[in-house]
C-alpha cells in the first residue's frame, strides 16, 4: 500500500511536523515481543515502522544490529514468520505504515514475485532493500508496483549525481537518506554537513519526502535532523532499550521511547475499520511499469554470464568505483606494470615447475608436476595480490591498508607489503582462525600490522570479511581494502585475477618449454574464495584442451552440515556484494562452514569460478578433511614438501585424478601455499583423523621423554 505512506507524509507536512519512522528486527529480543513493540510504536506515536528481517551476514549494521539479527535467527526467525507476525500484528490492530526492511538474499532465495505477493497479503506498505543495485532495483520495483508496494531507495553521502537521479526517479513514497558512512548504530552527534546533503539530495527527489536515519537517537537529534527532512528514523538505540528490557516489557518500553523523542506529540491513528476501508480502496493493481534504465560505464565486465554484480550498501559504490578507476588507470599505465615486475625478484618469481617423480610413480598414472607458489616470499601465492593492490593504494593516496585474512597467509602478505611500503596495516581475521593460526597471527605482528580478532558469527573468514568491509566504508578517505580472494563485488574478483594470473600465464609458458611446447592435460587448485585457482584456470581458459580442476573442502563430507563445498554443495545466491554459489539454509540464510584448513573455511567463492561451474569449463569435487591430510602425508613423506593443508586438498583431488589418466598424459597441481603454518592445525587432528588414513604419528611435547 504504496498509496498510505504516501499519505502518512503528506499528513505529517499538513500538521507542521516531522514523521518519525522507527525500526526494529523481527523476533528481537524474543519472538513474542514483536507485535507489542509494534503495538508500543504506534500508541508512542510512530509514523512508520520498519520491520527488519532477519539476516546472518548483515555487512551494512553495526554491532547493535548484527546481534539483533543473530538473536533473532537464533530465535528460529524466518521470512515466513516474519510475514506471519506482520499478519498477526495487522489483526491485532496496528494501522501504521510498515515497510520490510533487509538483505536481498533471503528474498532471492524466497522468490522475488512471491514474496512481494505474499508481504503484500500480510500487510506490508514497503521494502527497503538494503543492497540492492539500481539495476536490480528497477526490476525489483516494478515487481511491487503490481502489487501496490512501494521500494524505499538508500541513498548515501557518497551517492553519485547519476545514481541519485535514477533513486529519485523510482522513489513514489519517500526516500531514506543514509546521514553519514559507516555501518549503523547510535552517535553522539548529528552529521555535520547533513544541510549539505539534504539540499543536493532534493535538488533530485523535488516533492518526494525524504527520511534520514543513522546515529539518532535523542529528541535533540530529531529535532536537529527534521529541521532539514520531512521525517527521521531511529533504529539502534531502540533496539538496545529492548534489549535491556525485561521480559514482557519491550512494548512499554517501545512506547515511552518514542512518547519522549515526540515530547509527547501524537498523531490520529487509523482504527481497524478504517485501516480495512482504506487498504480495500487502494488495493487496485497497477499493472503498468517504470522503464527507467541505469547503466555505467566500466572498462571490464561486472559479471561472469549471471554472476557477479555489486550487490553492497549504497555507501560503498564510492569506495568500488574509486577502487574501479585506480586499477584501469593502473593496469593501463605501463609504469606500473614496470614497478609491479621490479618486486618479482623480492617475491621470488617465476616460482618454479618441476615434476613430482616419486607422486607420480606412487599414483601410477599421468605424470604430475608441481607449481611451486609456496617457495614464494611469505610462502604463498598471496603476495602477488598484495605487493600489487597495495601500489595501487599508493596510487590512490591511501595510507592505510586493511585486510580480511583466514589462514594468515594473506594477512602476512599484506603486512610485509606494507612494511616494505611504510603503509599501516590493519588485519581482520577470525577470533578462531586467530587460535588455529597463531603462528601466522604473531608473524603479521611481527611486521608491525595490527591483527583485530573478530568474535561476530562463526569467527572465521566470512565474519573477518564482513568486518572489513564495514571498516572501510567508515574509513574510505585514508584507507585501502587489499581484498585477498577473487570474492566481493566488482572489481575485486576481476583485480585479484588479474595479478594472480601470472601463476597461470608462468605455468602454461614453463611447461611448453619443457614438454615441446605442449599443453598440460589437466590443472588442478584448492578452491576456496578462489584467488589460486582463478590465476592458474585464467590463462588456460579459452585452452579446452585443458581440463580444469578445482579441489574444495569436503570437512566431514557433503552429506554432512560441516563442510566447505560452495561450488559441490551451494546454490546460486548474493553474498559479500556478488551473485554467486552460497552455501545457505532454505531460508537464504548464509550456513556455518567447516574445514580443517582455514583458508577454505568461507561459504561463498568467486564468481568467474561460479561462471565456470554453470557452463561447465571447469570441474569442482570435494575432499574431506582426512582425504587433505592424507594429500598432506603424501606430498610431505614422496616430495619432501610440506604444503599448506589448503594446497593439500588440491594434492588429494590430483591424485586420484592421476590414477585415471594414462601415463603419457600430464597434469599440474598448483601449490599454493607451504605447511609451516599448518603443523599445529595437523598435530591436533593428528588423533582423530590419523587413524581414518592409517597414520599413528601425534605430537609429542617432549620427545625425549621415555626413549
Amino acid at each position: 500500500m504504496s498509496h498510505q505512506l504516501k499519505q502518512t507524509f503528506a499528513n505529517a507536512k499538513n500538521e507542521g511536523r516531522n514523521a518519525l519512522v522507527t525500526f526494529m528486527t523481527a523476533g528481537y529480543p524474543r519472538v513474542a515481543e514483536t507485535i507489542p513493540i509494534m503495538k508500543g510504536f504506534q500508541e508512542g506515536g510512530v509514523d512508520v515502522i520498519e520491520l527488519g528481517m532477519p539476516f546472518s551476514d548483515p555487512i551494512a549494521d553495526g554491532p547493535t544490529i548484527q546481534v539483533a539479527n543473530t538473536k533473532a535467527l537464533e530465535n528460529g526467525v524466518t521470512l515466513v514468520q516474519t510475514l506471519d507476525l506482520l499478519k498477526k500484528a495487522r489483526d491485532e490492530g496496528v494501522t501504521v505504515p510498515v515497510i520490510l526492511m533487509g538483505y536481498y538474499n533471503p528474498i532471492l532465495n524466497y522468490g522475488e514475485e512471491k514474496f512481494i505477493q505474499d508481504a503484500a497479503d500480510a500487510g506490508a506498505n514497503g521494502f527497503i532493500i538494503v543492497d540492492l543495485p539500481p539495476e536490480e532495483a528497477i526490476k525489483v520495483r516494478n515487481m511491487m508496483k503490481k502489487h501496490g508496494l512501494s521500494l524505499v531507495p538508500l541513498v548515501a553521502p557518497s551517492t553519485t549525481d547519476s545514481r541519485l537521479e535514477l533513486l529519485a526517479k523510482i522513489a513514489d513514497s519517500f526516500v531514506y537518506v543514509v546521514s553519514r558512512m559507516g555501518t549503523t548504530g547510535v552517535q553522539s552527534s548529528v552529521a555535520s554537513d547533513l544541510d549539505t546533503l539534504v539540499s543536493r539530495v532534493r535538488k533530485y527527489t523535488k516533492e518526494t519526502p525524504i527520511a534520514v536515519g543513522f546515529g539518532v537517537s535523542t529528541r535533540e537529534h530529531f529535532e536537529s535532523v527534521g529541521s532539514l527532512s520531512d521525517g527521521v528514523v531511529i533504529g539502534s538505540k531502540i533496539v538496545t532499550l529492548c534489549g535491556e528490557a525485561p521480559e514482557g516489557k519491550c512494548g512499554e518500553v517501545a512506547k515511552k521511547y518514542v512518547e519522549e523523542i515526540l515530547n509527547g506529540k501524537k498523531h490520529k491513528i487509523l482504527s481497524g475499520e478504517e485501516y480495512q476501508l482504506m487498504k480495500t480502496a487502494t488495493n487496485e493493481l497497477e499493472s503498468d511499469s517504470d522503464h527507467h534504465e541505469f547503466e555505467e560505464d566500466h572498462k571490464h565486465p561486472i559479471r561472469f554470464g549471471d554472476f557477479g554484480g555489486q550487490y553492497v550498501p549504497e555507501a560503498l559504490h564510492t569506495c568500488l568505483k574509486e577502487l574501479e578507476e585506480g586499477f584501469e588507470d593502473a593496469i593501463a599505465d605501463p609504469t606500473f606494470w614496470e614497478e609491479f615486475k621490479s618486486l618479482y625478484s623480492y617475491i621470488g618469481r617465476p616460482s618454479s615447475l618441476h615434476k613430482a617423480e616419486r607422486l607420480t610413480e606412487h599414483c601410477g598414472g599421468a605424470q604430475i608436476w608441481l607449481k611451486r607458489e609456496d617457495l614464494n616470499h611469505t610462502g604463498s601465492h598471496k603476495i602477488n595480490n598484495a605487493l600489487a593492490q597495495v601500489l595501487i593504494a599508493r596510487r590512490l593516496g591511501k595510507t592505510e591498508i586493511i585486510a580480511e585474512t583466514g589462514a594468515g597467509q594473506h594477512g602476512v602478505a599484506t603486512a610485509t607489503a606494507c612494511a616494505k611500503f611504510g603503509l599501516k596495516c590493519t588485519v581482520f581475521m577470525g577470533a578462531e582462525d586467530v587460535r588455529r593460526q597463531a603462528l601466522n597471527v604473531f608473524r603479521m605482528r611481527i611486521l608491525g600490522a595490527k591483527v583485530v580478532s573478530v568474535t561476530n558469527g562463526t569467527k572465521t573468514l566470512r565474519d573477518a570479511t564482513s568486518e572489513a568491509f564495514r571498516f572501510w566504508v567508515t574509513n574510505l578517505k585514508s584507507t585501502h581494502y587489499v581484498v585477498g580472494s577473487a570474492i566481493g563485488p566488482h572489481p575485486y574478483p576481476t583485480l585479484v585475477r588479474t595479478f594472480q594470473s601470472v601463476i597461470g600465464n608462468e605455468t602454461k609458458e614453463q611447461f611448453a618449454a619443457l614438454n615441446n611446447g605442449k599443453l598440460p592435460d589437466v590443472v588442478v587448485a584448492c578452491v576456496g574464495g578462489g584467488s589460486n585457482s582463478t590465476g592458474m584456470f585464467s590463462p588456460f581458459e579459452h585452452d579446452t584442451s585443458v581440463k580444469l580442476l578445482g579441489v574444495e573442502a569436503g570437512g566431514d563430507g557433503i552429506d554432512t552440515d560441516y563442510h566447505s563445498a560452495t561450488l559441490t554443495a551451494g546454490r546460486p545466491g548474493v553474498f559479500h556484494g556478488v551473485k554467486t554459489y552460497v552455501l545457505q539454509d532454505q531460508d537464504g540464510q548464509v550456513h556455518d562452514t567447516h574445514s580443517v584448513s582455514a583458508g577454505l573455511d568461507y561459504p561463498g567463492v568467486g564468481p568467474e569460478l561460479a561462471f565456470w561451474k554453470a557452463t561447465g569449463r571447469a570441474e569442482f569435487i570435494a575432499a574431506t578433511d582426512a582425504q587433505a591430510l592424507e594429500g598432506f602425508k603424501l606430498i610431505s613423506q614422496l616430495e619432501g614438501i610440506i604444503p599448506a593443508l589448503e594446497s593439500s586438498h588440491a594434492v588429494y583431488g590430483a591424485c586420484e585424478r592421476a590414477k585415471t589418466m594414462k601415463p603419457d598424459e600430464h597434469l599440474i597441481i598448483n601449490i599454493s601455499g607451504r605447511g609451516d603454518k599448518d603443523v599445529q592445525s595437523v598435530a591436533e587432528v593428528l588423533p582423530k583423523l590419523g587413524p581414518q588414513i592409517g597414520w599413528d604419528l601425534r605430537f609429542e611435547e617432549d620427545p625425549s621423554v621415555g626413549n
